[in-house]
């Protein structure tokens, strides 16, 4: 009930703040039009001045300019407020001459000036015109520049910035939540600074009108008080121009805060923090200028006809603060010189080091020879293989792969690259930059120029050659790769074989909780039988023999009916597998949907049942060392026939032997496909191709 209440109360004052927000900007649009009492005049003029000096302090105290985006807006309503001031303010005057009675026009036609009479005019003219000088030939003209340009910078600079962000999300500095806010914010950054390009002429613009304004009041209030009012030329004199000046002077000042504002806001694009942050930090890191500076106001002192009294005490001042400064350098130094005696950091304060030192899930290792893969400058095109790859193995094994590291490693060397896992390597290779990898996939017997090599993904005899060979080698048959190709392919078979390890208890934790916002029933049914470290070596038994865990629903659902009769991991992976028959057989079978397979002697598959060993790792056969060399070798001479034959080698068993022999072969033949008969489809058919018997 409380947070109800709350959610109301935070709506009804978004709701009340749009309404008022809408409500001034139409009574900022009906002062031009209806006439003000010099009351209001007064309080409109009094807010119009507190108003620019919140503003000035907004953006002092703002550490990035993203922090106030809604400061161009601010500058429009802000500039036609005035605007409609200097209007109601100028009726009045017109209309009332002598007897106008607005208090701070003329508090700061006297007050500012100093002085009355025509001393006083004279002088609030000189202000007057000095405070629009400089607020237009210096503030408006500077800040309206560096608005041009900040914007003209930001846009040129956004590819450039959105590639590094592509850069830093591919090797896994950034998450994809990390990433999606960094380009929301650059996109921000260049609306903001395109924004301020334009919003600086409403600054420029009010201060050419209010020359304009002043002018006009001048003229018109002397027509009006000469004419109208029948009033002496001296005595319309000291009315309009007093009161013009106190007008001009009272619009001018909210102005002034708000063209400074501006010029800060837009020359602060490379700030870090406040810019009274800024300016303690960077006026305090060396002491030795303000010992010059000391000693500079200390001559000035004791030249002839220089105020002592004033030079002296600020000589003293800047001596002092030069001794501090220098005082916490000399600590500074010693710090740094003892952490380094030690061995350890020359950071201005000792940071805590983590009692684990974590390893990068995935990491790519690149000897210097190949950083230009990834240089952004040369395209990277690697850094956009990596992203498709893990967008794919998402969809190919339903494993969402970490971030992958890309790290320059100065061990390697300079054409070497090195894939390791959870900081252990699983694969290594030698590239040849300007050279490509050619390699025969079967059946061609022309050769081809080049260094005898072997293709580091799948092992394969190979050549490298050169781009005048290219050509020739891929019309003549042979598959010819690039560096980046290679790579991404390397990564990708190995992403395949190792798909188990790279799934751990938390990945697991983390797909059951985004599955249980659309299937609860099956996820808490799951968890209530089965823990995570049992869903967790499921999935892995799946992911190594490259079952796709995409179709989690239906694993879960084959865990839930079969996990309340058993703990045992093997069966519950068979009863797994024959929930995604379809998925499993569909993937193997040719486009007459006929699926070809290998069978097993039924006596065979009888022995190896009966040799079944249970182990901490699963069941293993334990046939006699003669009986299993007899039995692998005809395995792979069998295999060996099918593939000759143009046929892909599948071995189809009974369900409780298939593990048994999957594990039996997985060393000899480690991609071999072991499939059961309950995980074949009914509207398949089946054709033997042949028999392995010992």
């Amino acid at each position: 009930m409380a947070d109800i209440t709350q959610a109301m109360a935070a709506n009804f004052t978004k709701e009340r703040s749009d309404v008022l927000v809408a409500a001034g900007v139409i009574v900022i649009v009906m002062m031009l039009i209806i006439p003000l009492p010099t009351v209001l005049l007064d309080l409109f003029q009094a807010f119009n001045l507190i108003s620019t000096l919140l503003i000035m302090l907004i953006v002092l105290y703002t550490s990035r300019a993203l922090d106030f985006s809604i400061f161009p807006t601010i500058l429009l309503i802000s500039t036609v407020f005035s605007l409609a001031l200097n209007v109601s303010s100028t009726r009045l005057i017109l209309a009332q001459g002598a007897d106008f009675d607005g208090r701070l026009v003329r508090s700061f036609g006297r007050f500012v000036v100093g002085t009355e009479g025509t001393e006083g005019l004279v002088i609030g003219v000189v202000i007057y015109i000095i405070v629009i000088a400089v607020q237009f030939l210096v503030i408006t003209k500077g800040a309206t520049r560096v608005a041009e340009v900040a914007a003209r910078f930001t846009l040129d600079a956004m590819p450039g910035k959105q590639m590094a962000i592509d850069s830093e999300y591919s090797s896994g500095l950034l998450s994809e939540t990390e990433a999606s806010q960094r380009k929301r914010d650059l996109q921000r950054e260049a609306d903001f600074y395109g924004a301020m390009d334009g919003a600086s002429k409403f600054v420029q613009g009010n201060v050419t009108v209010g020359i304009l304004i002043t002018v006009i009041n001048i003229i018109g209030g002397m027509i009006v008080g000469l004419t109208l009012h029948g009033e002496s030329l001296e005595v319309a004199v000291n009315t309009y121009i007093s009161l013009t000046i106190g007008d001009g002077l009272i619009s001018q000042f909210p102005a002034l805060l708000v063209s400074t504002a501006t010029g800060i806001i837009v020359t602060r694009s490379v700030s870090e923090a406040t810019f009274g942050k800024d300016l303690t930090s960077q006026f305090s890191r060396q002491g030795k200028i303000y010992w010059i500076s000391a000693i500079f106001l200390l001559v000035l002192a004791f030249l002839p006809g220089f105020p002592w009294y004033i030079l002296l005490p600020m000589a003293i001042a800047s001596g002092y603060l030069a001794f501090i400064l220098s005082k916490n350098e000399i600590v500074k130094d010693r710090s740094n010189q003892a952490a380094k005696a030690r061995g350890g950091q020359t950071t201005e304060a000792p940071q805590e080091i983590s009692p684990i030192a974590p390893l990068d899930p995935i990491s790519l290792e690149l000897g210097y020879g190949l950083i230009s893969l990834v240089d952004k400058e040369k395209g990277a095109e690697l850094l956009e293989r990596i992203t498709k790859i893990r967008r794919e193995s998402a969809l190919d094994l339903g494993l969402v792969v970490p971030r992958i590291r890309i790290i320059d490693n100065m061990r390697l060397d300079p054409a070497e690259y090195c894939l390791k896992i959870r900081g252990v390597e699983v694969g290594k290779g030698t590239l040849r930059m300007g050279m490509y990898l050619s390699i025969n996939p079967g059946g061609v017997q022309s050769d081809i120029p080049g260094e005898r090599t072997t293709d580091p993904a799948f092992g394969l005899p190979a050549k490298w050659i050169n781009e005048e060979n290219r050509d020739r080698a891929e019309r003549e048959g042979f598959t010819v790769v690039d560096p980046p190709s290679i790579i991404a392919t390397h990564l990708t078979e190995l992403i395949k074989r190792h798909a188990s390890e790279i799934l751990g208890r938390q990945e697991v934790k983390a797909i059951l909780d985004t599955l249980k916002k659309d299937y609860p029933a099956v996820v808490d049914e799951v968890q209530g039988i089965l823990g995570i470290g049992d869903v967790q070596k499921v999935l892995q038994s799946l992911l190594r023999e490259q079952v796709s865990i995409r179709n989690m629903v239906s694993i879960l659902e084959s865990l839930a009916d079969y996990g309340k009769l058993t703990k045992d991991i093997g069966y519950l992976t068979e009863k797994a597998r024959q929930g995604l028959a379809r998925q499993i057989t569909l993937n193997y079978v040719d486009e007459e949907k006929v699926l070809h397979v290998i069978t097993m002697n039924p006596t065979l598959e009888q022995q190896i049942l009966d040799s079944k060993v249970e182990t901490a790792k699963g069941p293993i056969t334990g046939l006699e060392p003669d009986v299993h060399r007899r039995y692998i070798n005809s395995v792979l001479n069998t295999v060996k026939n099918v593939q000759e034959q143009g046929y892909f080698p599948l071995i189809l068993t009974q369900e409780a032997v298939r593990p048994l022999v999957k594990e039996s072969t997985k060393r000899d033949i480690p991609d071999l496909v072991v499939l059961s008969v309950p995980e074949i489809i009914d509207n398949i058919r089946v054709e033997g191709l042949a028999e392995i018997t010992l």
